[in-house]
């Protein structure tokens, strides 16, 4: 069964072992009132040609940009100070009904929450990028790769801070058997 994204096109196909919402929370009544203020620009027009993270964006060498809508640009004052930015992006043809996926990779499913999957109840990308240059005046930042598609809106940018940001000792450990989980 394919899930279309906001646009209606199926971009997403379920695979065996996954699990929908009962309903799509895209059309449940809003409460956030996110704006957009900006889209990126990316040479990315396809899913299957994007880059499925941000290491495999940096790796293929290719620059993208933030355009930053005009009544936005006030709030790059001091951002060029930053060498790398989080960038929070809203993955639009995303599928928000999938709650339990089965990753290409994966031997098992997962619930969403435990995926860096776009397909989620509110499809927020998060994207640590370097910082190549800021125009402030005509809104454009510069990023040495991104993992989205082009035309993706963007939500918000922050500074990334080595210092409060980066977690060392942070993990994720793979799955193991359900033998070694249940005790067994």
């Amino acid at each position: 069964m394919p899930l279309a994204g906001n646009a209606g096109r199926p971009m997403f196909e379920m695979r065996g072992g996954e699990v929908a919402l009962a309903d799509d929370p895209a059309q449940r009544t809003g409460d956030a009132h996110l704006v957009f203020i900006g889209l990126v620009r990316s040479p990315w027009a396809r899913r299957d040609d994007c880059p499925k993270n941000m290491r495999e964006a940096r790796e293929r060498g290719q620059p993208a940009s933030v355009e930053i809508a005009t009544e936005f640009r006030d709030g790059l004052r001091e951002l060029s100070a930053a060498s790398h930015i989080v960038l929070l992006t809203w993955l639009h043809h995303a599928p928000r009904n999938l709650i339990v996926q089965k990753p290409r990779h994966a031997a098992e499913s997962k619930g969403v929450f435990a995926l860096r999957s776009p397909a989620r109840p509110n499809p927020v990308g998060m994207h640590v990028a370097r910082l190549l240059n800021i125009d402030e005046a005509a809104g454009v930042l510069v990023l040495e790769g991104i993992d989205v598609l082009d035309g993706t809106p963007v939500i918000d940018v922050k500074p990334y801070f080595a210092t409060t940001d980066a977690v060392p000792e942070a993990s994720y450990e793979k799955s193991r058997p359900a033998s070694d989980s249940d005790g067994g």
